[in-house]
């Protein structure tokens, strides 16, 4: 058992995206660092912390117990980027923060939709900083799974069927989960981009029906179809989704403080967005909302005309370019195991031959990862997050012990037995001529390979690498 769960630390120890400052709370957006009374600023970093994007809170429990305080340094999971560009005599300063909640952290097919709180899975909060001839600006988004209960368990088929999972609770998951947003951003406009046929339409169709319960003045619901209007190549068409969603935009705003550190303007509100993974589609949108938003500052302050745009100057435009691709391999990587699909629009400004040879490699990657590798590092991150809580009794057996037909399922050892069987079929064909028993044999070997593939398929999901650790603590 030791040596299990030293391996699963072995595993979380490689954990990508981990960031610390020994001044600056990284887990608050620069509009609520802002709004810190006096008092709270004096306390230590870890007290301060926004405990959803607290990475090591649980390794911290046994130091802050014994009030060791000047040795509590709070990290989080995420992105940092950052860069600076000349826009005339100007110098803008651009930094892309991302902080990823650890309430329902983990894999992409091993953590999906919502838990009964209203906690979702690959919930992020991507903050975009700029600095200018003294003044700051910072806009806010978040992304996170359809908060709804469902699941989509591997079974060796590329894109397992999805699960809803005590549908008649999904109103009040739902309504959970936006209230916390409301009660921490204000108003929210959830915008789904997933597709309106197939499993995702069902599933599309249930958070819809569910979100019919909960609208109000401060929480709106928009779909859009992306790949429908998109498709692969048109990405420049989600200009129509701005023009859709910009009335919400201008009215809830960004924060934007002078040179002085006073507040000139907050962000009162803060658009959500989704796909079913909310990695590739999602980091399209809100790299698109992004460049509007930094566009509307410069104007603001002057700086650009009112027709002008990023685009304008070709420096900046690919500095920003880089910035949110970056951003979005970031967040891919650390759920999906991958960089981001879609990305050499969001790097390029268009679709390219590279980049879609590309995403059809991540894509079988995405695939081999989910099924025989994320289920162990799904358990590393539970044990050190907390979620796991090792308990040593003499009694005790490992929680990974499996019995009956898991006991020996192996997928490379299945698929060795099909392979080797088409192979003596193969043998015995060419033989035939000479014997027309070897036409029996192949018969045979090649039945049996055609019938441990009909296994395999059936029984895919024990076949699979899954989490194996029990998580009480959930």
């Amino acid at each position: 058992m030791e040596t299990e769960f030293s391996g699963l630390l072995n595993i979380a120890e490689r954990t990508p995206g981990l960031y610390f400052s020994y001044e600056t709370n990284l887990t608050l957006s620069a509009q609520r660092l802002h709004d810190l009374g006096d008092e709270s600023k004096l306390l230590p970093l870890w007290r301060q912390a926004e405990p959803r994007f607290l990475w090591n809170n649980y390794m911290l429990e046994g130091l802050i117990d014994s009030k060791l305080d000047p040795y509590l340094l709070p990290i989080v999971q995420g992105s940092f980027h950052h860069f600076q560009a000349a826009i005339g005599k100007d110098i803008i300063d651009v930094t892309l923060i991302a902080r990823r909640c650890t309430r329902r952290n983990g894999t992409r097919m091993w953590r999906r939709g919502a838990d009964s709180d209203g906690y979702v899975a690959n919930f992020v909060e991507t903050e975009q900083i700029m600095h200018l001839n003294g003044f700051t600006a910072s806009f806010v988004q978040v992304r996170g799974s359809i908060p709804l209960l469902w699941e989509q368990i591997v079974d060796l088929t590329y894109k397992p069927k999805f699960e809803l999972v005590r549908l008649e609770e999904s109103p009040r998951v739902a309504e959970r989960h936006f209230l916390d947003l409301r009660k921490k951003y204000g108003a929210v406009l959830a915008v789904d981009l997933v597709n309106t046929h197939g499993g995702e339409g069902r599933l599309s169709e249930k958070f819809a029906n569910a979100m019919q319960h909960i609208v109000s003045d401060d929480l709106r619901y928009w779909h859009f179809d992306f790949h429908h209007i998109c498709g692969h190549v048109h990405f420049e068409r989600l200009s129509i989704l701005y023009e859709q969603i910009v009335d919400f935009l201008d009215r809830n705003g960004y924060l934007l403080l002078n040179e002085k550190g006073e507040k000139m303007k907050e962000q009162l509100g803060v658009v959500r967005t989704n796909c079913i993974d909310c990695l590739d589609r999602t980091n399209v949108t809100q790299s698109m909302i992004a460049r509007n938003m930094l566009e509307g500052q410069l104007r603001r302050l002057g700086i650009f005309a009112a027709e002008e745009t990023i685009s304008s100057h070709p420096n900046l435009d690919e500095c920003f370019k880089i910035l949110w691709a970056n951003h979005g391999d970031d967040i891919s990587i650390q759920y999906s195991g991958t960089a981001a699909l879609k990305g050499d629009f969001v790097r390029c400004g268009k679709r390219t031959m590279q980049g879609i040879a590309k995403d059809g490699i991540n894509a079988l990657l995405r695939y081999y990862f989910n099924n025989f590798v994320d289920g162990t590092k799904q358990d590393a991150i539970d044990l050190l997050q907390g979620h796991y809580i090792v308990s040593v009794s003499r009694d005790m057996t490992p929680s990974s012990q499996k019995g009956g037909l898991e006991a020996v399922a192996s997928f490379p050892l299945a698929l060795s037995f099909v392979l080797t069987g088409f192979f003596f079929a193969t043998l015995s064909l060419r033989q035939v001529r000479y014997d027309l028993r070897h036409l029996f044999f192949s018969v045979i070997w090649a039945g049996l390979s055609v019938a441990i593939a009909a296994f395999v398929r059936a029984n895919g999901r024990i076949f699979c690498n899954r989490p194996r650790l029990h998580k009480p603590r959930c």
